[in-house]
């Protein structure tokens, strides 16, 4: 999204930020799935260390990515779209 505020879109810019997100909240889960699978393997397999932690720093910008997500979706919920 641009520098524009979630409050300030048009219902029609919305619809489209709605559509990306659908996909988007597939991907993310899915690279979160798989970085907590790499640091449970590596956990695992080599014990506690570097490649044990990178995986889960890597995890954060999905994270913040669904909040972006969940503040969208309560905007469509508040102009019951």
């Amino acid at each position: 999204m641009d520098q524009k505020k979630i409050s300030d879109l048009t219902n029609e810019e919305l619809f489209k930020e709605k559509k990306k997100i659908q996909y988007n909240k597939i991907v993310n889960a899915s690279l979160i799935g798989v970085c907590l699978g790499i640091a449970i393997f590596s956990a695992v397999k080599n014990g506690f260390g570097f490649f044990t932690f990178f995986p889960l720093l890597l995890t954060y910008p999905f994270i913040k990515n669904g909040k972006k997500i969940k503040e969208l979706e309560k905007e469509l919920k508040s102009r019951n779209l």
